[in-house]
């Protein structure tokens, strides 16, 4: 079995409980002492600029700026699809803490060895 565990999400306010939920798998993941990434791609960069996710509080879920903090402080990352992010214009100054604009070979590496990916 994997000692590692990617989350990929496509999703911002557009979908608040696939975002919401993609970071209560993601904390879990870290609580079950994985290493675990969470990749953010097409809508889903949008929540990895400072103050983005300040507004999702999907009910019954912690806010999910908590979620993304508590991930990023347990030892998480954020890797953040370079081309998605250009292309909506995003500014790399207000990336939130713990995410990183990478490219596709990044995330490649990463699930190479038979890594689980679970998209929301």
């Amino acid at each position: 079995m994997s000692d590692r565990v990617c989350i990929s999400l496509t999703h911002a306010g557009d979908d608040p409980d696939r975002t919401t939920v993609a970071f209560v798998l993601a904390n879990a993941a870290l609580g079950s002492e994985k290493e675990t990434v969470v990749f953010l791609s097409t809508e889903g960069v949008r929540v990895a600029q400072k103050g983005y996710a300040d507004d999702i509080n999907e009910e019954g879920f912690a806010p999910l700026s908590q979620l993304m903090n508590n991930f990023v402080e347990g030892g998480g990352r954020i890797l953040v699809c370079a081309p998605c992010f250009n292309k909506r214009g995003l500014e790399p100054a207000k990336l939130v803490d713990g995410a990183d604009v990478v490219g596709g070979a990044t995330l490649i590496e990463f699930i190479s060895e038979g890594v689980p990916v679970i998209s929301y």
